[in-house]
């Protein structure tokens, strides 16, 4: 059995950021196939797990796995339009952080 190893770890790139006013996505990219394996078949990263953590519907999430690109991408739309009252990250550029320590085994 492997050691449990955060994500942040295993990734080369981990980031957050608008796609339009409406929407957030993420792109997470792994340097090797290696890496990229070890997270998808450890089964953590799943709609279930970014709709409770972004407490967001998980009907409204965008989950795609791209092995030929060594990445996982999903995108949702956001909380509040970009610019309204009350939103706190304008351009999305914080919101990946709960990946960062989210273990894989």
């Amino acid at each position: 059995m492997r050691n449990s190893v955060p994500l942040g770890k295993l990734a080369q790139l981990i980031r957050s950021k608008n796609a339009g006013p409406f929407w957030i996505t993420f792109d997470i990219v792994f340097e090797n196939e290696e890496d990229f394996e070890r997270v998808v078949s450890a089964k953590v990263l799943t709609k279930e797990w970014i709709s409770g953590t972004y407490k967001i519907p998980q009907d409204t999430l965008i989950f795609v796995e791209i092995p030929a690109a060594r990445a996982i991408k999903f995108s949702f739309p956001r909380p509040r339009i970009q610019g309204d009252l009350g939103e706190t990250d304008m351009y999305s550029g914080q919101q990946y952080a709960p990946l960062l320590d989210l273990q894989i085994n």
